[in-house]
């Protein structure tokens, strides 16, 4: 189906038309436009030993053998005992080695961030709108991160809730979506289901005249793209702006 708003007659009363040029259908595909992360003891022995008697003595004497006493061995003398060696005193117990703290868990690994710039197929639609414009004489429109993100979400809401259309069901067109997330110079907006490819969905748009007049456009000067990829789709949402 085709559509299509200008932001300076927004909101207006809608006009369906069908015949010629009011309506695109292209198989299954559908368009539609409005303008707008570790001691021995020695033992001495002493022994005295007698004189003999003189010459005399013994004549007188029966010979006999007297033994001469023996001197009493002398007691030995005490040896003090040797004073023990003193204990060594014990050698400390080695500290046990401290135990290594068990290695904590990896944190989890972030979840990857979105892409904060376009995807390859909205990059080249935004060079294929280029080269349109550049055909016609008006400049080229750069890329917006706003816009962007908010066509981005149109898409996946279109997707999400199985609508396809300019107003989504709350109620909020395009500039109200724009404002909500901080965008004033929101212009125009084209919508796409079911083109495969960026290629594709700009011949879609280029042979319905609404699509076209929002991409030919020579006052937009940004512009952000946002496809989804989902069931019924790819969803495309291009969001021109001032």
């Amino acid at each position: 189906m085709g559509q299509h708003r200008n932001r300076a007659s927004w909101p207006p009363s809608r006009l369906w038309l069908i015949g010629a040029g009011a309506v695109l259908l292209v198989g299954s595909v559908s368009v539609s436009a409005v303008a707008l992360g570790n001691a021995d003891g020695e033992r001495a022995t002493a022994t005295d030993t007698a004189a003999a008697a003189a010459g005399s003595e013994r004549e007188n004497e029966t010979a006999s053998s007297r033994p001469m006493p023996t001197a009493a061995p002398a007691e030995p003398a005490a040896v003090a005992a040797p004073a023990p060696a003193p204990a060594p005193e014990p050698a400390p117990a080695p500290a046990p080695a401290p135990e290594a703290p068990a290695p904590a868990d990896p944190p989890p690994a972030p979840a990857p961030a979105p892409s904060s710039g376009a995807s390859s197929v909205e990059a080249e639609v935004l060079a294929i709108v280029n080269r349109e414009r550049a055909a016609t004489g008006c400049g080229p429109v750069s890329d917006d991160a706003g816009l962007r993100s908010v066509a981005r979400a149109h898409s996946g809401d279109m997707a999400a809730r199985g609508f396809f259309d300019h107003t989504n069901p709350d109620g909020q067109t395009p500039w109200d979506r724009a404002g909500a997330a901080g965008i004033s110079h929101a212009g125009g907006e084209n919508i796409a289901r079911g083109q495969a490819d960026a290629a594709s969905v700009m011949q879609s748009w280029m042979n319905s005249p609404g699509h076209r007049a929002n991409i030919l456009n020579c006052d937009f000067t940004t512009l952000g793209v946002g496809v989804h990829e989902g069931p019924g789709g790819p969803w495309w949402t291009q969001l021109f702006g001032y």
